[in-house]
Formats: C-alpha cells, sequence, structure tokens
C-alpha cells in the first residue's frame, strides 16, 4: 500500500523523528487558542509603533500548506479549521541545533504542527506567530496534491474528500453552511411549536412516496426490509395518535438513477400540521426561506450559476395553467389523454402509451415547464392520479391540494393537505396497485396498516418535505449534488469494491 518512493521516504523521516526522541504521532496537543481568535486578538499590533508584542503568548495548531526553508530562518503557513497563518522559525528561538536536524531535515508540507510564540507583524504587514516553541504532532507520510481543478480531479475530490476538505477552503465552508442549514432549520421548527421525531428507517412496505426501494435482509426474523424512501406515512401515523405539529430531519434511500441533483441516499425534512391546510403551508415556507436568509446573511436576489433568484418574489400558479402560460402547450392539448398524445407526436416525444390523463399531464409539466421556473414557483392544484397520498379538492375532485416548490428549475419541496378519508386512501392504493400491474415499478404499495391507522381518525393535516441537500445547492451556488454530500454515491473503480451478485 505505501510503495510510492515519495511515501517511503517520509516513512523513513518518521523513524528518524522517533530515534531522534518526538513521536511523530503525539496526542499531547497544549493549544490554547484557534488560528481565527489569534488573528482577530492581535489585529491591534499592527496600529502599534513596535509592531510586536513579546508579552503576549499563544499555542496554535495546524496542518502546514505552505514551508519555505532558509538558512537560519523559515515561513511556514500553517491551517487550522478556522484559518490560515503565518509562522516565524529561527533557528536561535529553538533548542540546539532542532532547527537544521529536526525541523530543516524532517518536517514537510502536510504535517500538523503546534506552536507556541509571540505576535508580530512582517515587514509585508501580515500579522504573524514568532515561534518559540515548536512540536510536532502528526507526520503525513502522505504528500498532498498540488492541484485540485478539472474533471479528473473531480472524481478525486468525490472519493476523497478528506484531500479536497485538505486543499480547499471553499468546500469546508459549503459543508459548514450545510451544517447551519440543518440547524437552523431545527430551531425554526422547533420555535414553531413543532416536536421532532424519529421513525422507522427500514419499513416493511415501500411506501410514503412513488419510488424504487433498496431491499434489505433481517436475519432474525428471516424477512426483507425496505430501507426508507420517506417517512411521511408514519409521521401521520403520530398525527392519528395525537401529535399536533412533528417533524423529522431524515435520510431517505431511491434505488435510482445518479445525476446532478439525484443521490441514492439524501436528507430532507418531512414536517405535519394539524388543523393546517396547504395553503398555510405555503405561508410557513416563505417563513422559512426568509429565517434561513436572515441567519444566513445571504441577499434575496441571490446568484446562482447564470441566474438571479429573486426571493422577493414567490409565484403561486396552478400546474395545468402553467403548462400553457409558462410551458407554451396549446390549451386544447392538455385537457385530454389523446390530445396530449397528438402535441407529444408533434414534438417528436414518445412517452408510454399506457399512461393516464394526470401522468400524462405530469409528463407536459416536466418537459415544457420545470426548467423555466426560476423565482420561487409553488406550482399547485395537482392530477389526482399522480398524488396517491394527498387531498382533493372540494370544488374539483380531478385535483388535488398540493403544490411543489421549484426554485432555479428545480424542484425543492413538495407538500399537500393529506388525504384523511380512509375509504379514498384505500382506493387510491388499489389504484397504485393496478399500476404497478401494467409496469409502473414505481407505483406506491398498498399499506393496509395505514389505512386503518386513518379508519381512527387523522385531524385535518397539511404536510410537506424539502430537500435539503438541493436547498443546501441552491444557497451555496452548487450545481452538483455530489458537491454538497461529504461522501457522495460513486462507481466503483476496483475489483474489491464490487461484490459479486452470486455471493
Amino acid at each position: 500500500m505505501f510503495d510510492n518512493k515519495f511515501v517511503q521516504q517520509r516513512i523513513e523521516k518518521a523513524k528518524l523523528l522517533k530515534v531522534a526522541g518526538f513521536n511523530p504521532y503525539s496526542n499531547n496537543s497544549k493549544r490554547n487558542t484557534t488560528i481565527e481568535k489569534y488573528l482577530n486578538v492581535n489585529s491591534d499590533i499592527a496600529d502599534m509603533e513596535d509592531k510586536r508584542d513579546e508579552k503576549r503568548h499563544y499555542i496554535v495548531s495546524g496542518r502546514i500548506k505552505l514551508l519555505r526553508v532558509m538558512g537560519k530562518a523559515s515561513f511556514v503557513k500553517i491551517e487550522d479549521e478556522s484559518g490560515m497563518l503565518q509562522v516565524y522559525v529561527t533557528r536561535d528561538n529553538l533548542p540546539e541545533d532542532f532547527y537544521n536536524t529536526i525541523f530543516k531535515k524532517n518536517i514537510e508540507v502536510g504535517d500538523i504542527i503546534e506552536v507556541g510564540g509571540f505576535p508580530f507583524v512582517t515587514g509585508k504587514g501580515e500579522l504573524s506567530l514568532h515561534v518559540d516553541s515548536f512540536t510536532i504532532l502528526t507526520k503525513a507520510i502522505s504528500p498532498l496534491p498540488e492541484k485540485f481543478h478539472g474533471v479528473t480531479d473531480k472524481e478525486i475530490r468525490y472519493r476523497k474528500r478528506y484531500l479536497d476538505l485538505i486543499m480547499n477552503a471553499d468546500v469546508r465552508k459549503t459543508f459548514q453552511t450545510r451544517s447551519k442549514v440543518i440547524s437552523l432549520t431545527r430551531r425554526f421548527f422547533e420555535d414553531k411549536g413543532f416536536l421532532e421525531v424519529e421513525t422507522p428507517m427500514m419499513h416493511p412496505i415501500a411506501g410514503g412516496a412513488n419510488a424504487k426501494p433498496f431491499v434489505t435482509h433481517h436475519n432474525a426474523l428471516g424477512i426483507d426490509r425496505f430501507l426508507r424512501i420517506a417517512p411521511e406515512l408514519y409521521l401521520k401515523r403520530l398525527i392519528v395518535g395525537g401529535f399536533e405539529a412533528v417533524f423529522e430531519i431524515n435520510r431517505c434511500f431511491r434505488n435510482e438513477g445518479m445525476d446532478a441533483t439525484h443521490n441514492p441516499e439524501f436528507t430532507s425534512i418531512e414536517f405535519y400540521w394539524a388543523y393546517k391546510t396547504y395553503k398555510d403551508l405555503i405561508e410557513i415556507t416563505k417563513e422559512y426561506f426568509q429565517y434561513l436568509f436572515e441567519h444566513l446573511n445571504l441577499p434575496t436576489q441571490l446568484p446562482y450559476g447564470d441566474m438571479v433568484v429573486n426571493f422577493d418574489n414567490f409565484i403561486e400558479i396552478p400546474l395545468i395553467e402553467s403548462l400553457t402560460t409558462i410551458g407554451g402547450v396549446p390549451a386544447e392539448s392538455c385537457k385530454t389523454k389523446e390530445s396530449i398524445l397528438a402535441y407529444l407526436k408533434t414534438q417528436n416525444i414518445t412517452v408510454k402509451p399506457n399512461l393516464n390523463l394526470g401522468q400524462l399531464q405530469g409528463e407536459l409539466f416536466d418537459l415544457f415547464v420545470e426548467e423555466k421556473l426560476i423565482d420561487p414557483t409553488f406550482i399547485t392544484e395537482y392530477p389526482v392520479e399522480i398524488s396517491p397520498l394527498a387531498r382533493r379538492s372540494d370544488e374539483n375532485p380531478a385535483i388535488t391540494e398540493r403544490f411543489e416548490l421549484f426554485i432555479a428549475g428545480r424542484e425543492i419541496a413538495n407538500a399537500f393537505s393529506e388525504l384523511n378519508d380512509p375509504i379514498d386512501q384505500l382506493s387510491r392504493f388499489e389504484g397504485q396497485m393496478e399500476a404497478k400491474d401494467s409496469g409502473d415499478d414505481e407505483a406506491h404499495e398498498m399499506d393496509r396498516d395505514f389505512v386503518e391507522a386513518l379508519s381512527y381518525g387523522m385531524a385535518p393535516t397539511a404536510g410537506q418535505g424539502i430537500g435539503i441537500d438541493r436547498l443546501v445547492m441552491l444557497l451555496t451556488n452548487e450545481h452538483s449534488i455530489r458537491d454538497v454530500l461529504l461522501f457522495p454515491a460513486m462507481k466503483p473503480i476496483h475489483k474489491e469494491e464490487i461484490v459479486e451478485e452470486s455471493e
């Protein structure tokens, strides 16, 4: 594993450090400040006449990112999670012969060190640390890469995220933002009176959304289980049980393709609110985005690639209306199955012939509308055929009280007034089973236990799911979901990573 000659040279240096009495993997850090705090608290030195203060003493730790070794003195750039600091190492300020025999010969870029000293400002005006103590904390035996750019290096970044994080401070900032988004999301809903709950990740029935599940096997029970597609049906059981506002920040799994916006495991928040409708969810969603923007100090005119998304401009439009006003599909071509198929034929687009009217209207939306929705847009009134868990509209039973939120051409959230009629729900599930028998392998499974739960009475409820990964992409101006997942799914490149089906 460590056959590379440069790695071998570093291993030899680690051995020499041990022989010289220095543990290259010390666990005795005495750090008393971070680099960011050091720079902030000593910023006043730039205004002092002497430009140095030997009465102040600090101990900082970090990874060497740059090393300029000279005869009797060297400049070293070290980095910790909070920032980068220049330190000045001289022969005369360290133990006898340490500089020549240990520092110059065995310390390299990538090593993690701890240095003590006093603050000063260099002739070039950079606040630095004048070193009077030097400790080796970790000897890096693999050299750091010099550059990270281009398609090939992106593969390395995703497969070896630790290298990406070492080399790219902006990447660390992206994931710090992600962490803040999750924390702020939790705080927002708790402040609104929601209760955070946990539901199973292994389900006896693949349910909660139309998607292909991952299947695993429970040895003790001798039965298969499905990794969670969505927590929806369990969260609504809790509403039946008497909780009135619940949420779960959850990991979900869908056995589908991977692209710029899809990863087989992903994070979302789902929340359910009794005695509310999907209209109430539109308002709380606007509040949620305002809350995030305020606490993340983001402009409401947010750049995203070549676009600028205006978060002061939330739009609401029914799906069928969007087909004509946004998608440019003639109104007469949206009303029947036959008219839609005829229109698609004129566009040289083929679809499965067994799709029903609602599914075909959904196809039109996907093809001609979705990518045009730049500013935040609530698409409402979805056909009942593609909304098996949503409540029918009292005014028009062919549509549901549902919306999806689209921003920058991508779906960010899905919400609806929940179906709480057990007879209607049973009928919807039966319709989904017919669709599955007709070849729709993503149709929803029958869940009789959930129907039974509804039979005990669920208060009028509205529920919503928001994709955290896509939301973070939007807020950090990232255009691949892999750039906001610390460890995205990757195609195996080594034989040992592939498990043969026969095994």
